[in-house]
């Protein structure tokens, strides 16, 4: 009996580590096939294309969109915080006169009579987003203190199986990833975050879809969809990806002349 207790406790204390050991080694894969070091090398990035936003699952909004990411260099070694990037989202087709910059921890709504702090809220949900982003945890977070993979099973996608695994953060965040099996590309996420106002537990959903190499081996889909609550809420089919465009400091930076705006109450 006492052999038995025993086998059976060494067996509940190894559960744990081999699903880490399985989930640390299918984001291995999955690193590996967007490009492995020719993606964590990834200096910028430039996706145009088409945007539609929805409201009730009906279609609100659709315009261009080209959005601009630079990914800056993460302390050493790496630390939680960030999120370490600048994105400048353009929508319409005048890029110059209608844009969302987010840069240093600070956001602003870019028109043609100058540059309007955005709110604390749209701040935080663009750093909650960009902290639980696959993509992001991939090229800025491995090796952070405390981030862990864990495999939690298996199951079928749109008719594809895949492989689930939690990515858990030192601040218990937590994002689920699902990896098809035949390439190891990721196809959707789910995390959940908490209304502001309303402290309500929000489901965020994302799928990808339709990748390709967007230049030096590195692999990006091509249409991403978002949904809260079940519900649609963005979807972008991107014309062209590139990377490595060495895009300017312009783009990132509001102009020393650039008016600043009051803030929206």
């Amino acid at each position: 009996m006492r052999v038995f207790l025993l086998a059976l406790l060494w067996t509940c204390a190894a559960l744990p580590q081999g699903r880490q050991e399985r989930g640390k080694r299918l984001i291995d894969e999955a690193l590996a096939a967007l490009g492995g070091e020719r993606f964590l090398s990834m200096q910028d990035r430039l996706e145009s294309g088409r945007a539609f936003s929805f409201f009730r699952e009906a279609l609100s909004g659709l315009s261009k969109a080209t959005i601009s990411t630079r990914y800056l260099t993460r302390p050493t070694p790496p630390a939680p915080g960030g999120p370490y990037l600048r994105e400048r989202q353009s929508f319409g087709n005048n890029e110059d006169r209608g844009a969302v910059l987010f840069t240093d921890g600070q956001g602003y709504q870019i028109t043609f009579r100058g540059a309007r702090p955005l709110p604390s809220e749209t701040l935080e949900r663009f750093r909650d987003s960009t902290l639980h982003n696959v993509f992001y945890i991939l090229r800025q977070r491995l090796g952070e203190p405390g981030l862990i993979f864990e495999q939690s099973g298996s199951e079928i996608f749109e008719n594809r199986p895949v492989d689930v695994v939690d990515i858990i953060d030192a601040d218990n965040r937590t994002v689920t990833v699902y990896l098809e099996k035949s390439t190891r590309l990721p196809v959707r996420q789910v995390f959940y975050r908490r209304d502001p106002q309303t402290r309500e537990r929000l489901e965020e959903v994302a799928i990808f879809g339709k990748y390709r190499d967007v230049g030096g081996g590195v692999q990006w889909p091509y249409t991403i969809q978002r949904f809260r609550r079940g519900e649609k809420i963005f979807e972008l089919y991107s014309d062209s990806v590139a990377v490595n465009r060495g895009l300017s400091d312009n783009l990132f930076l509001l102009p020393a002349d650039m008016k600043i705006l009051k803030p929206l109450r």
